[in-house]
């Protein structure tokens, strides 16, 4: 047991993990929130416990009386998990999302002022269309993978004549369907784009040069541009060789999957990690 922290299994209303500094509340909470795994964070709810932050992660998909795939997931989800942080005493809130919960974060913080920042790891600028199963049971056709008071955002669908180049068994990059679905759908991509420059919230955009699940740097300056225009500066910390993972200091690098291919190296993972923790501890812990 790490006498630093305490920390509490959640059951209700979401499975979940809360973790928080032994030695009191510092008023500043992160909602962290896996990417399409749909697993519970607890070993980055941890390092935020041991740097002073109150941390919880739910589980937000796949769960019971939850869609078993991200289809049509209720955006009001996360809104209503930051309440699990105020109920705990925090006053600056922050989520903290990755890949594809990244774009729920950003699009919650256009929605609602629930969260007085956001930390976007491998980012999207559009809403894309569901990945897995909504309550039916079935997979297409494409829906929204996101909802708001009861409607699903509009969306980028997929390519569907897209099929990956690698031999049968190797790990698969599906970065060029998604740019082959940016391509053809282009008409889709103004209604689909997530309006940051609407958002309160202070923006940090976390993204490797070299990710091969979606362009996300591309979609990091995409999202930095909005901001611009709207007179408000995100802040943007890139490293050319790492891919779709971020590994911060004191985290242990996930193993290589064999399923996909992120890019990049461990090594420049874990520099990108290095290099953005400073920024992501001054939005969860003060304002920018």
């Amino acid at each position: 047991m790490d006498a630093m922290i305490v920390e509490h299994e959640l059951t209700g209303p979401w499975e979940g993990f809360l973790s928080a500094p032994a030695a009191g509340s510092s008023g500043a909470g992160v909602l962290v929130l896996s990417g399409s795994s749909g697993r519970i964070e607890r070993e980055r709810c941890r390092l935020f416990a041991r740097a002073g932050v109150t941390a919880v992660s739910v589980r937000w998909f796949g769960g019971p009386g939850q869609v078993p795939g991200i289809c049509e997931v209720p955006l009001e989800t996360f809104v209503a998990a930051t309440g699990l942080l105020r109920e705990r005493g925090a006053r600056r809130i922050s989520i903290l999302g990755n890949s594809k919960s990244a774009e729920a974060a950003l699009l919650v913080s256009t929605l609602t002022n629930c969260a007085d920042a956001v930390i976007a790891l491998a980012p999207t600028s559009v809403t894309w269309a569901n990945v897995g199963p909504g309550r039916d049971g079935r997979h297409h056709p494409y829906r929204s993978s996101w909802t708001w008071q009861g409607r699903p955002l509009p969306f980028v669908p997929y390519d569907e004549s897209w099929r990956p180049k690698e031999q049968e068994g190797t790990p698969v990059s599906v970065l060029s369907w998604y740019e082959r679905s940016l391509a053809i759908h282009a008409d889709r991509l103004p209604a689909a784009a997530i309006p940051v420059e609407k958002a309160s919230a202070d923006l940090v955009l976390i993204a490797g040069g070299a990710d091969r699940m979606w362009p996300s740097l591309r979609f990091a300056d995409e999202l930095a541009a909005r901001r611009s225009t709207a007179g408000r500066e995100a802040v943007l910390i890139t490293e050319a060789d790492a891919g779709h993972r971020v590994v911060f200091p004191g985290e242990v690098a996930p193993a290589p999957s064999t399923k996909f291919d992120h890019g990049g190296t461990p090594e420049a993972s874990a520099a990108l990690g290095a290099a953005a923790w400073p920024h992501v501890m001054a939005a969860a812990v003060c304002a920018a």
